[in-house]
């Protein structure tokens, strides 16, 4: 299937999510800044939506294979993929590093798929994993790097949108830059902000930008279980490219703090991913605009480490 990304892909995948995808809530958390819940969509993260819009495009190019689907992933993609394929009645076979935390393994092989660990990075599981998938036959996904994926994630936007009228700014945390990608190209259409958020040692899009082309990179964070690409979409340095995007680096401990923050002063547990974007905004020298959202993108991780929280 030739695919592009554009806003028509993103409303396409909203016609093909509807009613299988939780609709995203946003709350008012004060000085003009909201949070957009997406941790509480099905699998724990955003991802969910790209994958079911990946699938069900698939099926209904008829283009499924009845080996099924498989996906190399740090654990959040591999998540969504497991769900969308059970729903679709497809195997899933997912490769992760064996670095993946336990939990993300746990909860997919509760989806019932296949969990194969390959290696300490995410290069290593995909290389196993295209090899499964030549020669199983099994349709390949990807945890980000795909338009029928950032689509399904920009569909993010339109939802925050109405539960938002007059958005200035979304604050989106990036890894590989699916999310981003997706929201940022359907921002576009309404004149929103983007504002990308890396940590400081796993700075894809960032290094991209500033070497005008994706390049690998080293991935050291303690937000790496979700954010740990070592390179960044096309589709992602070409959105930030744009005059409505800007790339931003924040450090560990700020990305600590805020996910310590969320705990103590909203009772949410997220992942270290999904804290950078709060960081982001932390950090900020200065408003970021009358109307904020801040993209809260995944909640599979153990809370006993916030301290205080519980376990």
């Amino acid at each position: 299937m030739e695919q592009q990304l554009d806003y028509a892909a993103v409303r396409a995948a909203a016609g093909r999510i509807a009613g299988a995808v939780r609709p995203v809530a946003v709350i008012p958390a004060g000085d003009g800044i909201s949070y957009a819940l997406e941790y509480l969509q099905h699998t724990g993260s955003f991802k969910a939506r790209g994958a079911r819009n990946f699938l069900a495009a698939h099926r209904a190019a008829g283009t499924l294979p009845a080996a099924g689907v498989t996906i190399a992933s740090g654990g959040n993609a591999g998540l969504a993929c497991a769900w969308a394929a059970r729903a679709e009645a497809v195997p899933a076979t997912v490769f992760l590093p064996a670095t993946a935390p336990r939990v993300k393994v746990e909860r997919l092989r509760g989806y019932g798929a296949d969990v194969r660990l390959v290696g300490d990075r995410y290069a290593e599981a995909l290389a196993a994993c295209r090899e499964f998938a030549a020669g199983s036959g099994a349709l390949s996904s990807h945890a980000y790097d795909h338009p029928l994926i950032a689509a399904g994630a920009g569909t993010l936007l339109d939802e925050i949108r109405t539960a938002l009228p007059g958005l200035d700014t979304v604050v989106v945390a990036v890894g590989g830059g699916g999310l981003f990608a997706g929201i940022a190209t359907a921002a576009r259409q309404y004149g929103v902000r983007v504002v990308a958020a890396e940590p400081e040692n796993c700075r894809a899009l960032n290094a991209a930008l500033e070497a005008g082309r994706p390049v690998d990179v080293p991935v050291d964070s303690v937000a790496a279980d979700s954010l740990g690409a070592t390179r960044v979409s096309a589709d992602a340095l070409a959105a930030v490219r744009e005059r409505n995007a800007v790339s931003v680096l924040v450090p560990d401990a700020e990305i600590t703090a805020a996910r310590r923050a969320l705990w103590e002063e909203h009772r949410i547990v997220v992942e270290a991913g999904a804290a950078t974007a709060l960081a982001a905004v932390r950090a900020a020298p200065g408003p970021l605009g009358e109307r904020v959202a801040v993209v809260l993108c995944g909640a599979n991780t153990d809370p006993a480490d916030l301290g205080g929280a519980p376990s």
